[in-house]
């Protein structure tokens, strides 16, 4: 390809990019691209496209992630379906750093391709960007038969808040095959309270994997329902410290008072982060029964378990006051 360059400094570099050895040629774009120089873009762009060697293409696919002209961001999607994976997964990366919200309708024809990787990669690029229109094309992704893909499309929908996915999302939660997409769908679900969510998150908080109940809990907490502390309660008691953690904490961000007995007893547990948890919690119910248990625990065999149990007292006692 013959572009016009005029610019003595790309000029001078010209020649290396064009040598017969793949590492002189890869080292050139290194200097173009240091230049940050928009005449740059054209050979970049085609390095990435064009060069034999995919290790110079995946450099150049690398150093365009600090440009967001859309000639980049069009041949970075075209680098989704290049031979080689690597150059696949840094044109994907490089995707991921865009900033504009109206980049992503260059993306947005992706996400329909026949490759699979290229799906799942076009949705990773476009959640962050919060593209309005991305919504349609996330909430048919959701059906895709490949979990990766679903499972970026969760992430399409939690960061555009699309309330009307709410019910999809709430489904994909409790009963998807994949454990991985039930537990996106089911931290997703913490952008809205919406008490229709609180069933499938009940289920999701009784999931065959306790990564779902972990995230069930977290989100429980988030959506601020004091209905879900009787079944946070429960979870108190579940075989993963992890979930117990989580619902620790969801019971105290909703001053549920009736976790407290529940909570004092976590304070002797084995697992530390438990201990400190449930300190920090029995902070927020304000009841004065969990100060004496509350200071019995001041001389914790753990140094974070007594910090947590020093500030648990002061919020207590300044509550009680």
């Amino acid at each position: 390809m013959s572009l016009f360059i005029d610019n003595p400094d790309i000029i001078a570099l010209q020649p290396r990019l064009q040598d017969e050895d793949s590492g002189v040629r890869r080292i050139a774009l290194i200097d173009l691209a240091d230049l940050e120089e928009p005449d740059a873009l054209p050979l970049l762009t085609e390095s990435l496209l064009n060069d034999p060697d995919a290790d110079v293409r995946g450099e150049a696919a690398r150093l365009l992630a600090a440009w967001e002209e859309p000639e980049v961001i069009e041949a970075l999607c075209q680098a989704l379906i290049d031979s080689s994976e690597n150059v696949r997964e840094f044109a994907a990366q490089s995707l991921t750093q865009l900033k504009e919200a109206e980049s992503g309708q260059f993306i947005l024809p992706w996400v329909t391709n026949e490759d699979v990787s290229v799906r799942r990669r076009a949705l990773r690029a476009l959640r962050e960007l919060r593209f309005s229109a991305s919504a349609e094309p996330a909430i048919n992704a959701l059906a895709d038969e490949d979990a990766s893909v679903r499972r970026e499309a969760v992430g399409v929908l939690a960061w555009l808040k699309h309330k009307p996915a709410l019910l999809a999302l709430a489904k994909l939660a409790s009963s998807d095959a994949d454990v991985d997409v039930r537990r996106a769908a089911t931290g997703a679900l913490g952008f809205a309270a919406d008490p229709q969510l609180l069933p499938e998150l009940y289920r999701a908080l009784s999931d065959s994997q306790w990564q779902v109940r972990e995230e069930a809990a977290a989100t429980l907490g988030k959506l601020g329902f004091k209905d879900a502390g009787t079944e946070l309660i429960e979870a108190l008691e579940d075989d993963y410290w992890q979930v117990r953690l989580q619902a620790a904490r969801a019971l105290g961000k909703l001053r549920f008072s009736a976790a407290n007995s529940a909570l004092i007893i976590l304070l002797k547990h084995s697992i530390s982060n438990l201990r400190k948890e449930a300190a920090l919690a029995l902070s927020e119910l304000g009841d004065q029964h969990a100060l004496v248990a509350l200071r019995q625990a001041e001389n914790d065999a753990d140094p974070e378990v007594r910090k947590a149990v020093r500030i648990a007292l002061t919020q207590l006692t300044g509550r009680l006051a």
